[in-house]
């Protein structure tokens, strides 16, 4: 399908510079762009693509102003990042979605299929399972013995769901994910290490995504709980009754032990660690391999292992690159001070 500048304008609430009536067929990014395509500049790292690029749409921010002549016809806009995820969610949903059951499906007899599905071949499920209407269940996906799932769901291939397991609506699981796996739990005895049985389950509510191979232990007892909105990357590890609270996003590689819990609207960047049974308050920022052994309150930014302030921690970064320096500084005056101790003597 093509649409001119024009017609993405009027969708977007923004403003045309250049030919309205050029047309797209495909986006591209602005550093790799081709004609017909559309690009979008949201980070000012990337402004100089934009004198060079072979789009012929731009999205920009409608505070911009070009330094010199540009090719492609500009589209102004409120937020150019959130307008091209607008413009990219439009295209996924125009595109053909997969429905029905494909063959060497399991279904237990006992599970009441919606009108509106897609099955996948090679798929499981258990007894006792709850489908909600409009569900898309991949090929090759596990889903334990009553399991509910909600209405829009999305389970991509190899996602495996343990029994009891809750799943809201509006929820995307990315391939490989486990959700529902024992939490690591284990008493010491004389003779080694004695399992401790994990009888929870894992909830999900809605409106939550999960990237790739992400795995989210059940609770010992109760249950781990990943609120509203929350949106995970690949490779987490969320241990056995953790709680993540609403609307907080989490990169790839992080892994949050036993029993913490995580405040509302907090964002953590890759390879963060948080220890067990503490609590991350909300409207937390950890930057990237931050380590958090203890509790943290509200409205923090935090860097560094153990983690502290941000700005303290690029300090501390500076002074470090600043020690071979100090060392030889102090050497020199210890230096000094022993030629004045001798004079003095003298």
């Amino acid at each position: 399908m093509e649409f001119s500048a024009q017609q993405i304008a009027d969708f977007l609430q923004g403003k045309v510079e250049g030919n309205p009536n050029i047309t797209v067929n495909n986006v591209s990014k602005i550093e790799e762009g081709a004609p017909s395509t559309l690009s979008f500049l949201a980070n000012p790292k990337y402004t100089h693509y934009i004198y060079t690029t072979k789009s012929s749409i731009v999205l920009v921010n409608d505070d911009f102003i070009a330094e010199r002549p540009i090719n492609a016809t500009l589209i102004k806009v409120k937020d150019a990042y959130k307008s091209i995820a607008m413009l990219l969610n439009l295209v996924a949903q125009a595109t053909p979605k997969r429905s029905g059951t494909e063959q060497n499906v399991y279904i237990d007899n006992s599970v009441e299929v919606p009108a509106e599905h897609y099955i996948g071949a090679f798929a499981y499920i258990s007894k006792g399972v709850k489908l909600g209407n409009n569900v898309s269940i991949y090929p090759q996906v596990y889903i334990g013995d009553n399991v509910k799932i909600g209405n829009n769901v999305t389970l991509y291939p190899g996602v495996k769901i343990y029994h009891n397991c809750v799943i809201g609506n509006n929820c995307t699981i990315h391939a490989g994910c486990v959700i529902g796996g024992d939490g690591f739990g284990f008493a010491p005895t004389e003779t080694g290490y004695q399992k401790i049985a994990q009888i929870g389950n894992v909830v999900l509510e809605d409106n939550v995504e999960i990237g790739s191979n992400t795995t989210i232990d059940r609770a010992t007892m109760g249950s781990t709980i990943i609120r509203q909105g929350v949106k995970l990357d690949n490779l987490i590890q969320i241990a056995h009754n953790v709680e993540i609270g609403k609307d907080t996003v989490i990169a790839a590689q992080t892994g949050i032990a036993g029993s913490s819990k995580v405040g509302e609207r907090c964002m953590f960047g890759g390879q963060v660690g948080i220890a067990g049974h503490i609590n991350i308050g909300s409207h937390v920022n950890i930057g990237a391999q931050s380590g958090i052994p203890n509790s943290v309150g509200d409205n923090h930014s935090l860097m560094g292992y153990p983690a502290v302030n941000g700005k303290d921690f690029a300090r501390q970064v500076v002074y470090l690159k600043q020690l071979p320096d100090l060392n030889k500084e102090v050497k020199e005056l210890k230096k000094q001070i022993e030629l004045l101790k001798n004079n003095i003597t003298k």
